[in-house]
C-alpha cells in the first residue's frame, strides 16, 4: 500500500500549533531552552516577516490560512519574553521599550556606565535637625513618618534596608501647605541620636527656620543650616540606568545617595560636600543645568518649592501628597491633620495639580502665578501655578482637563494649554 504523506498546508498548521504551544508552555519549570535575547533582539527589531536572520526559526512559506495562527504564535511569544512588554517603559515606545529590557539581559548591572545626568539645586538648602527628641519634634509637624533605621541586628540587604528619605509638607493650622521638604536619616541605627537632613526651598530659609523654633519650646533639639552641603538630583538617561545606582567619580564619598522618595520618575537624590564638587566627584560632563531640571518634573507633575506650592494657599491632597508617598493617614497627631484627614476620608477631591504644555514658549514674566485658566465658553477652570518654557504646573478641575482650555499672558495674549495625566500616577486617578 503507498504511504499517504501529510499535506504541506495540514503540515504548516501543525507547524504553527506546536510554535504557539510551545511559547506558551515555556513558562513552566519544565520548559525548554529559552532562545538567546540576540535572536530575539532582532526578531523584535526587525519584524517576523523578513525571512533570514531576523527569524527565530525557519519559516515556512507564507499560506492565507496560516495567519491567525501566526498571531497566536507571535502573542504568545511576547507573553512569554516577560511581563510588562506590552506597556510602555519611561513613556517609551513599544519597540524602545522592548529593546531596553532585552539589553538588561546583558549580564552588566549599568553601574558607573555613565548614563547618568546631574543637576545642581541651588534653590534648595538643608537643615540638620538632631538630639534627643529630633523625632518627637518633627513628628507632631509632619504630614509623613520619619526614615527611621531598621530595629534588626546586623546589615540589611539592599532590598529589605529601611529607606532613607520621606517627603512631607509642613502644614499650618488651617491644614494648608506651608513648605514641602525631603527628609534624610543621617544615623544608622536606633542606639544612635536621631539625626535628620531637611531639604527645603532655599528663598524661605528664614521663614523656615523660625517655623521650627516656634514649636521647639524647651525640647532637647539643635536645628542648624549646612551651608557646607551640595544638593543634586540624579536622573537615568534611559531606563536601563534608572534600576542601577549612579557612581560619583575618584570614588567621592556622598553624605546622602537615596532614590527619590516622591516618584521613580525622579531618579536620585544626591548630597555632598561642596568642597568635594572641586574635586570632580561629579561627571562635569555630564552634569547640566536647573532648568533642565526643573523642565523634567515640570513635564512629570511633580511640584517643588514655594513657586508650586504656594505657603498658605495649596491644600496638600489637591497637591498630590498622597501620590508622592508624601503622608500617613495612621501616624499620630500633627498640625493641619484634621483637615488632611477628612478630606481623604470623604474621597472627594476635585482639582488637582496637572502637568500642562503650552501651545507656544512663554517667557517667565509672560503669564503671572495664579492666573486663571478658562474653557472656550469663558469658565473658570483652575489656576496656573508656574513654568519653564513650553510645560508648567496648574491646579485644575479634574473634569475639565479634557476640554480646550486656554490662559491670557501678561500682554493679553490668549495662549492654549494641553493638560496630562502622568503615567506614575496610580492606575484608579487617571
Amino acid at each position: 500500500m503507498q504511504h499517504r504523506g501529510k499535506s504541506p498546508k495540514r503540515s504548516r498548521r501543525m507547524w504553527f500549533t506546536r510554535l504557539a504551544r510551545g511559547l506558551i508552555d515555556s513558562r513552566k519549570d519544565t520548559a525548554p531552552p529559552r532562545p538567546s535575547l540576540g535572536a530575539l533582539g532582532r526578531w523584535a527589531g526587525q519584524g517576523s516577516g523578513g525571512g533570514g536572520e531576523g527569524v527565530l526559526w525557519p519559516s515556512p512559506p507564507p499560506v492565507k490560512g496560516t495567519a491567525l495562527l501566526f498571531k497566536m504564535a507571535a502573542a504568545a511569544l511576547l507573553r512569554w519574553a516577560g511581563p510588562g512588554l506590552g506597556s510602555s517603559v519611561w513613556g517609551l515606545p513599544f519597540g524602545t521599550g522592548l529593546r531596553r529590557r532585552l539589553s538588561l539581559g546583558s549580564g552588566s548591572d549599568g553601574e558607573g556606565s555613565g548614563g547618568w545626568l546631574y543637576f545642581p539645586l541651588r534653590d534648595r538648602d538643608a537643615l540638620r535637625v538632631h538630639g534627643p527628641d529630633a523625632e518627637p519634634f518633627l513628628v507632631g509637624l509632619l504630614t509623613n513618618e520619619l526614615p527611621r533605621p531598621g530595629s534588626g541586628g546586623g546589615a540589611p540587604s539592599p532590598e529589605s534596608a529601611p529607606a532613607r528619605a520621606h517627603y512631607a509638607h509642613f502644614l499650618n493650622v488651617q491644614g494648608r501647605t506651608l513648605y514641602d521638604v525631603i527628609l534624610y536619616r543621617l544615623h544608622e541605627n536606633l542606639e544612635e541620636e536621631p539625626n535628620f537632613l531637611v531639604e527645603f526651598d532655599s528663598s524661605v530659609s528664614g521663614a523656615f527656620q523660625s517655623h521650627l523654633k516656634l514649636y521647639k519650646i524647651r525640647r532637647k533639639v539643635s536645628i542648624s543650616p549646612c551651608s557646607d552641603l551640595s544638593l543634586w538630583a540624579v536622573l537615568p538617561q534611559t531606563a536601563a540606568e534608572g534600576l542601577a545606582k549612579p557612581l560619583l567619580e575618584k570614588g567621592g564619598r556622598p553624605v546622602v545617595l537615596t532614590p527619590d522618595p516622591r516618584a521613580a520618575c525622579m531618579g536620585w537624590r544626591l548630597i555632598i560636600q561642596k568642597e568635594d564638587v572641586a574635586q570632580d566627584v561629579v561627571p562635569t560632563a555630564q552634569v547640566r543645568s536647573a532648568k533642565d531640571y526643573h523642565k523634567h518634573r515640570y513635564q512629570k507633575g511633580i511640584p517643588e518649592g514655594v513657586k508650586d506650592l504656594p505657603p498658605g494657599v495649596a491644600l496638600p491632597l489637591e497637591s498630590n501628597l498622597t501620590f508622592m508617598n508624601g503622608v500617613s493617614f495612621t501616624k499620630g497627631c500633627y498640625i493641619g491633620q484634621e483637615l488632611t484627614a477628612r478630606t481623604q476620608h470623604m474621597g472627594v477631591i476635585r482639582k488637582r495639580l496637572f502637568p500642562i504644555r503650552f501651545s507656544a514658549p512663554v517667557t517667565a514674566e509672560g503669564i503671572s502665578a495664579g492666573a486663571t485658566v478658562l474653557t472656550e465658553s469663558g469658565k473658570q477652570a483652575g489656576k496656573y501655578r508656574a513654568g519653564e518654557d513650553d510645560v508648567g504646573i496648574a491646579l485644575l478641575q479634574s473634569e475639565k482637563i479634557k476640554v480646550p482650555l486656554y490662559i491670557k499672558t501678561s500682554q493679553g495674549h490668549q495662549v492654549n494649554i494641553i493638560p496630562s495625566v502622568p503615567d506614575w500616577w496610580p492606575k484608579a486617578n487617571k
